[in-house]
């Protein structure tokens, strides 16, 4: 990572790309930490697969409001104070998610904690993005992605040492962390460029940023990013939130479930290195349709893997790919649409693909508490993911080597 960091052109744009990686890092720290949390509170709670399903799911839904409003609010007021706020608001609910008496009041927490991690994601590649050079910019994007893979990598390490000794509660208290680091951002990186120079204008109401995201000249991007964002989403919530419990359903305990999702979470950095260097060799296009539909083969094969040796290699090739096309995703998103709509056309097809992660831990849980097999649900998810492939090769135009509008 840090030999592709090094090809950026100054050290503004590497402090940028740290900075807003680490916030990142936080963020993915928060998610890998609920999907542990569920299985150790499935136990300690005697909750059912529904109610794993519908606490994982509350948190999609947060993120899908968060992703929309930030995204709108990003393009009227900046994208460093909306990252900023947005920072603190999942930070302080993922605290006091660690004095949760009961499960509602787990949820509520959880719910605003998804607010502002949906909401910091699309505005924080959108930050990138507008402020390095074409030459790099899907690159650093997809390295500003690849921090997602440290945040789990984080989080399954704080799973595998610290839950099963001292319990899910102190795992939770460590998510209130980043809420310190914000105060570093504050003064450590700047506005993007392209947004400074829109600054100066009248903004732009918010009734015509939507308008203009559904015009007949963005149309066919929108709809092909919205069906991209949800099948993907869709895929990754119901595979990743459910790979510890799932792992517990193919017959291994709690801590043994948690050491071979985290051997699988670190397939994560080369999958998000070799779509970083091909994205900017090959097209957005060609990561994304071929990361997809290996993702799709992977999920296949993880779910009808029946020994041991086969759970881990279908799992690493799982992670691998699936979260090299997150990446490619990423850096994609922002380049469709012009600076006075970017964050808003980013963050509205963030926020609908949101609605695949409400969607896909839920309809899990009902699956699993209705005894459907493991191999059944994971073609559902096959199926989706090769949807989003296809949508990608028909409906994607490539914005390789383009600069932004």
């Amino acid at each position: 990572m840090f030999n592709q960091m090094s090809l950026l052109q100054n050290r503004k744009q590497r402090k940028l790309l740290f900075s807003a990686g680490l916030s990142w890092m936080f963020d993915a720290m928060d998610v890998g930490m609920i999907s542990f949390v569920v299985a150790a509170l499935a136990k300690e709670w005697s909750l059912g697969p529904e109610k794993i399903g519908y606490l994982t799911s509350i948190n999609s839904v947060g993120m899908a409001v968060g992703a929309a409003a930030a995204g709108i609010l990003a393009d009227r007021f900046g994208r460093k104070s909306v990252l900023l706020w947005t920072l603190l608001i999942f930070s302080v609910a993922s605290g006091l998610s660690a004095f949760a008496a009961g499960y509602a009041v787990l949820c509520v927490l959880r719910f605003i904690a998804g607010f502002g991690l949906g909401g910091e994601l699309p505005v924080a590649s959108t930050l990138v993005s507008e402020s390095m050079p074409v030459q790099e910019r899907g690159r650093a994007v997809v390295l500003l992605e690849s921090f997602w893979a440290l945040g789990w990598i984080l989080s399954a390490l704080i799973a595998y040492f610290v839950i099963p000794d001292y319990g899910w509660r102190i795992a939770f208290a460590i998510g209130a962390v980043p809420a310190l680091y914000a105060l570093y951002l504050r003064k450590a990186i700047d506005d993007s460029p392209k947004f400074a120079e829109i600054k100066k204008a009248p903004p732009v109401p918010l009734k015509a940023r939507v308008a203009a995201v559904w015009s007949a000249e963005y149309r066919r991007s929108t709809i092909m990013l919205w069906i991209l964002w949800f099948t993907v989403v869709f895929s990754y919530y119901g595979m990743f939130l459910w790979l510890p419990t799932v792992m517990v359903l193919k017959g291994f305990s709690l801590v043994k479930s948690f050491e071979y999702v985290l051997i699988m979470t670190l397939a994560q950095l080369p999958g998000y290195f070799t779509a970083a260097y091909f994205i900017e060799k090959f097209g957005r296009k060609f990561v994304l349709v071929i990361y997809l539909l290996l993702t799709a083969v992977s999920a296949a094969w993880f779910g009808n893997s029946s020994t041991e040796g086969m759970l881990m290699a279908a799992g690493i090739c799982l992670s691998f790919f699936n979260l090299g096309a997150w990446g490619g995703m990423y850096a994609y998103t922002p380049e469709l649409y012009p600076t006075t709509i970017r964050s808003t056309g980013a963050g509205l097809a963030t926020s609908f693909g949101r609605i695949g992660g409400i969607i896909a831990p839920t309809l899990v849980g009902v699956m699993v508490g209705n005894s459907v097999g493991i191999g059944s649900i994971f073609m559902i998810f096959f199926g989706t993911i090769v949807v989003g492939a296809l949508a990608v090769l028909f409906l994607g135009k490539e914005t390789k080597g383009l600069e932004l509008q």
